[in-house]
């Protein structure tokens, strides 16, 4: 069997200006010791793999130690620390909450707390994973860490603070331990790489320190397993294919063809991604998060935050030079918004796809908004209201907006136009319903007005490069449109009226209003359309909908002179009033009365059986 010893342990600091990424721990602990100011129990809290543990043992180790150096570490000469070394000490006691976290196994521990160290000056306990005591045991346990003898000291580590109970967190001093960050586990890889003569990459060994997450020891467990398979030379394809993780250069292949707007190459690149093993989120999560760095290059000011080898580091800074920071923000909300849904997708390749082909399109809608926004800039004053072609003021200033609604100036200077004359309206070619929509949002017009200008867009006899881009001039526009509408040929007949009233009420979604509405009876005087109903509630459901039928009919039988009046028949009133009053329920005799009427073989049964009626 091999004298092998894992990295984590054979390179496990001894002292506190060897512990990685945690120097303001060691600077206090330090500065404590170098005062006399100990106090006698600490909490030493944080993830996993950042050194809790070790820098317990070594506050320990130098407590005890015969002969500190200038700089308070310990001697590793003297017999206390030759003893702790060799794992002999008596003065230094671990215990492991995990497995002893019951009341007896406190009660042993205080028993021990009793016993004056053999050697040296302090008995140091070191609870690990102290958040795994039971309750019964952290009531056991308050009383010896609230008042030890002098001589005992309590070291508690664990990495999830939240479940001790706060009369134990109020009586020690706590250390919160930082996650390692990746330049520190990287320089420290490089200083054990040199100790074994091991040769590796820089970007391998990011990698490597980006997988283990701020965790040291899962860092050099890694490092390990690389180690065994690749010998004395670590490369960047060994370690990516060996964690199976997926390329840089996938992810700047996929942000090229996003650029190009090739939706061919960006779907040959994902389907080859998935053909070497990877999973869509995996892939998802890993362009989100290059799009976050080639984010992070725009400006230099966050360029500190880019965690990647010097070689990759060039190659983000040119691609993130050729890349809009508006492209960047869009994309990377598509694929937080395809992260937040694909566990509820049914079909998680396509659910992918189609965040990367929306992804693909980004360029062409961005220009497309741009254009817009050149082209049009809408403002609406009190009653007045343009469209003028839009310029950007000559000082840069963005347009005052006085009590009005203003879509702001966002063209710059360098794409003004050199001519101040606005565009041409022929020139500019809009769709029917943009034209509708610009406006109805900046006129104050009625809905039917709004409704015909929509419709002699959709017949043909109105072009969508007719409406002026001035609207001042729109005056003109909706005076044509009305009499046009006042020329055609009324059709108000109580026919017609009949059958529009008929298709309005088939659409309402209201039983009653429905029920109403066909229970009346039409009368066409004049201008005038009277409607008869009987019942005060019909009166109600029929007056809720007179003004939209009354829009309704106005419009399909172009005639705005027609009025609508609701009344009410007071005779179909009275007539039901009287009959329910001269209507009596049936009792049962009745019924059965009825039942004989309607079938005589009743009355046999009845006899047959000698039935009766129950009171």
């Amino acid at each position: 069997m091999s004298n092998f010893i894992v990295s984590a342990r054979k390179y496990r600091p001894q002292r506190f200006q060897d512990v990685v990424g945690q120097g303001h721990v060691a600077g206090t602990l330090k500065n404590a010791l170098a005062s006399g100011h100990v106090a006698h129990a600490f909490l030493f809290t944080g993830p996993r793999g950042v050194g809790k543990t070790t820098c317990a043992r070594i506050l320990a180790k130098i407590l005890n130690c015969e002969n500190r150096t200038p700089e308070y570490e310990a001697c590793n000469t003297c017999s206390s620390c030759k003893s702790f070394n060799e794992s002999a000490s008596f003065n230094i006691i671990e215990l492991d909450a995990a497995s002893n976290n019951s009341v007896e196994h406190i009660r042993a521990l205080t028993e021990q707390v009793r016993f004056q160290p053999q050697q040296g000056k302090y008995k140091v306990f070191i609870i690990d994973e102290v958040h795994m005591l039971s309750n019964q045991a952290f009531n056991a346990f308050l009383k010896t860490l609230e008042e030890p003898p002098p001589y005992a000291i309590f070291i508690l580590a664990t990495t999830e603070k939240h479940k001790i109970i706060p009369t134990i967190l109020s009586r020690c001093q706590i250390f919160d331990f930082r996650r390692i960050t990746v330049a520190d586990t990287v320089a420290h890889l490089k200083s054990i790489c040199l100790q074994e003569n091991i040769e590796a990459e820089e970007d391998a060994l990011h990698i490597i320190a980006l997988k283990a997450d701020g965790a040291l020891r899962d860092a050099l467990s890694i490092f390990d397993r690389i180690t065994s398979g690749s010998g004395k030379k670590i490369t960047y394809d060994a370690v990516i294919e060996n964690l199976n993780v997926l390329d840089y250069d996938y992810f700047f292949q996929i942000t090229d063809a996003l650029l190009a707007e090739d939706s061919a190459a960006l779907m040959n690149r994902f389907d080859e991604i998935l053909r070497k093993g990877f999973d869509p989120e995996v892939f998802i999560l890993g362009l989100a998060e290059h799009l976050r760095n080639v984010l992070v290059c725009k400006d230099k000011a966050t360029l500190g935050l880019l965690e990647v080898g010097e070689s990759l580091r060039e190659r983000y800074r040119a691609q993130a030079a050729i890349t809009p920071s508006s492209f960047l923000l869009t994309a990377l909300n598509l694929c937080n918004d395809c992260d937040i849904n694909f566990k509820m997708a049914r079909h998680k390749r396509l659910h992918v796809e189609m965040a990367l082909l929306k992804m693909c399109h980004i360029g062409r809608a961005v220009k497309g908004a741009v254009l817009e926004k050149k082209t049009l800039d809408v403002t609406v004053d009190g009653s007045r209201s343009t469209i003028h072609g839009q310029k950007s003021p000559e000082n840069g200033a963005q347009p005052v907006s006085n009590g009005s609604y203003s879509v702001p100036n966002g063209v710059s200077k360098a794409s003004e136009p050199e001519s101040p004359v606005h565009p041409d309206p022929s020139t500019v070619h809009r769709p029917p319903s943009t034209v509708h929509r610009e406006v109805s949002n900046a006129l104050p017009l009625s809905s039917d007005v709004l409704a015909d200008i929509s419709q002699g867009l959709r017949q043909g006899r109105m072009k969508a490069e007719a409406i002026p881009m001035r609207l001042d001039a729109f005056d003109q526009l909706v005076e044509e449109e009305e009499n046009h509408r006042a020329s055609l040929e009324s059709r108000l007949s109580l026919e017609n009226v009949r059958t529009e009233w008929q298709a309005y009420t088939a659409l309402l979604n209201s039983n009653l209003s429905r029920m109403a509405l066909t229970n009346a009876e039409l009368y066409l005087e004049g201008k005038i359309l009277r409607v008869i109903v009987g019942t005060t509630i019909d009166q109600n459901n029929v007056k809720a909908e007179t003004a939209r039928m009354l829009e309704t009919l106005r419009r399909r039988l172009h005639d705005t002179a027609l009025k609508i009046e609701v009344v009410l028949d007071d005779k179909k009133l009275a007539e039901q009033m009287q009959i329910s009053r001269t209507v009596r329920p049936l009792t049962t005799k009745d019924k059965l009365d009825k039942i004989k009427e309607t079938n005589p073989f009743v009355e046999d049964l009845i006899r047959k059986f000698d039935l009766k009626l129950n009171d």
